[in-house]
């Protein structure tokens, strides 16, 4: 006999929010299966305010309110019994994230907690990240975000070295990353690999990286090559917005920084080595339920 429980997960980025609710299906003597219910995405652009502006705008906040008023509804529909809501980058930097918070709190009920790139990383670690590392190899994973990206090495199946960096595809559409991170994180990603005295392998997570990974039609356990990576990056590039929108069917708020993400990734490649990229179904969402359900978060 088995049981269903019903969790959800609201992660706030800079890009865009998320509600993931997923179904826990338990079974005595084995492994809970958590399977996606329903992933719903709504693309307000917080770091386009923060980054620039140093705040939320007024019509972002109400934006904000109306959708986690929605996504309160959609839990209450789905029969969801736990959920957690976290916020990252963008929301930790705005001058108003308090008073956003407590507005948010106030209207829709839900209580925000802000994390920082670290948790961020340690949470991502509980998915299925897991079935695709290899006791006997060495990975390095890459999240990317609107405004930063999370490094994290994998040696012997376990996190060896780990770092969160501020630049992310909405930062740099604003042309707000300068050479001295880029060169920063080439340094910390050479000195960490030679440290590590292994091929690695990259493994990628974030909404542009698994656009990429759909657009080549690729079985799911099967990697995206470095050369193929750098081959997308000059497709991309040669195309217009609106083309990007109308030949590859991106949406509005993805045919602009999936390059910023793309050379991310190429160069984090480039720079330790690496000749393929996983893509496995996986981001912060994913993470919160199962940290939730494994009581690793409250």
């Amino acid at each position: 006999m088995i049981t269903i429980k019903k969790y959800a997960a609201i992660d706030i980025g800079s890009n865009a929010m998320r509600l993931l609710i997923a179904n826990i299906v338990e079974e005595k003597d084995k492994e809970p299966q958590f399977n996606k219910s329903s992933l719903i995405r709504v693309p307000i652009r917080l770091g386009q305010d923060v980054f620039t502006n140093g705040k939320i705008s007024d019509l972002n906040k109400e934006r904000m309110i109306d959708a986690m008023n929605g996504f309160k509804l959609l839990m209450k529909v789905y029969g969801v019994e736990k959920y957690k809501a976290c916020a990252t980058s963008a929301m930790r930097e705005a001058n108003n994230g308090p008073e956003v918070l407590q507005a948010i709190q106030e209207k829709a009920a839900i209580a925000i907690e802000v994390i920082d790139g670290k948790k961020e990383a340690q949470i991502i670690a509980t998915t299925d990240l897991k079935k695709f590392i290899a006791n006997d190899k060495s990975y390095l994973y890459i999240d990317v975000g609107g405004g930063s990206t999370e490094f994290s090495f994998f040696t012997a199946g376990k996190i060896s070295e780990s770092k969160s960096f501020k630049i992310g595809t909405v930062r740099l559409l604003n042309d707000m990353v300068t050479q001295e991170v880029w060169d920063e994180i080439e340094q910390w990603i050479k000195i960490t690999t030679k440290k590590i005295g292994a091929e690695i392998t990259l493994i990628g997570s974030g909404g542009n990286i698994n656009k990429i990974f759909k657009l080549s039609g690729k079985a799911q356990n099967k990697p995206l090559s470095f050369t193929y990576l750098s081959k997308e990056y000059h497709k991309l590039n040669s195309l217009s917005y609106e083309e990007r929108i109308y030949e590859l069917g991106l949406n509005t708020d993805r045919a602009d920084v999936i390059i910023h993400a793309l050379k991310i990734y190429k160069n984090a490649m480039k720079w330790s080595g690496a000749k393929y990229i996983y893509v496995p179904k996986i981001g912060l969402s994913d993470g919160i339920v199962k940290a939730l359900y494994y009581n690793k978060i409250k």
